[in-house]
């Protein structure tokens, strides 16, 4: 078993990582034992660090959302992570690549929540019910570990992408609102330009099959720690695209048909 000074030790570098912009070695090839229950601990050891330096707890995201990423991972079910409050930007905002380690750009919809959902047995009946509203959304992910352990030669994992807080980075919301009822979200699409190049399409059915399954299986997946999803939190739902390298001078929109487009550059 990982103990609990390691397990401090872990959630510490991936810290400095993230400030350092130095990416660390995946961090199950120095620990051999290391399981799910591990890697959340490290991830929750990881944002106590960040909220000790004033951040807030926004909201989640879910990650591994779609069955090609999961058969890319060798994992069966989703993973998630924290978002925080200095995570967020506006539409249109320019965001500095200098912030990440090797930012790259997700396409799905955020949830915004009006009334708390906690499981178990949480279902996607509740979550509709539970949504405020809909909006598109980027997120953008960074990994603070290497592909590769140059020392074992030892792959990234699964639990890696966990302990790192499900790849989570930073979120751009824009676009226009739409009450959980107002369109079918199965069929809502995202067309992903940088510049005038289209880099990825998607729909949102690729989400477990409705991008609001996403977070009922979060609400049940808590649930055995007591923690529930609260009202005014963000949950973002899952990426329906692959993921898109974000380089400096990069200008994306992404078109959400009948919700809008959101738009950012990187300086």
């Amino acid at each position: 078993m990982i103990d609990d000074v390691q397990i401090a030790a872990a959630a510490r570098a991936l810290y400095e990582a993230e400030v350092s912009r130095i990416p660390i070695p995946p961090l199950s090839a120095s620990f051999e034992d290391m399981d799910e229950a591990a890697a959340y601990r490290i991830q929750k050891a990881w944002i106590d660090l960040k909220l000790a330096d004033g951040r807030e707890v926004r909201g989640h995201k879910i990650g591994l959302t779609s069955r090609a990423m999961q058969r890319m991972a060798g994992w069966s079910e989703p993973d998630y992570g924290v978002l925080l409050s200095d995570m967020f930007y506006d539409d249109g905002a320019e965001i500095p690549v200098d912030r990440f380690i090797s930012p790259m750009l997700e396409c799905e919809l955020a949830f915004i929540l009006g009334k708390p959902l906690k499981g178990p047995n949480v279902s996607i009946t509740d979550v509709l019910a539970a949504t405020d509203y809909v909006v598109p959304a980027l997120e953008i992910v960074d990994l603070r570990t290497t592909p590769v352990d140059t020392k074992t030669g030892k792959k990234r994992t699964v639990l890696d992408n966990i302990s790192d807080n499900a790849a989570n980075a930073a979120v751009v919301l824009g676009g226009r609102p739409v009450r959980p009822d107002a369109v079918d979200l199965r069929w809502i699409a995202a067309i992903c330009r940088r510049g005038q190049v289209i880099e990825e399409t998607g729909v949102a059915a690729a989400v477990l099959n409705h991008p609001a399954q996403g977070i009922a299986w979060l609400a049940n997946k808590l649930a055995p720690h007591d923690i529930g999803l609260e009202a005014g939190q963000t949950v973002m739902g899952g990426s329906f695209t692959r993921v898109v390298d974000a380089r400096r001078g990069d200008i994306f929109n992404v078109d959400y048909g009948p919700l809008g487009v959101v738009t950012c550059s990187f300086i």
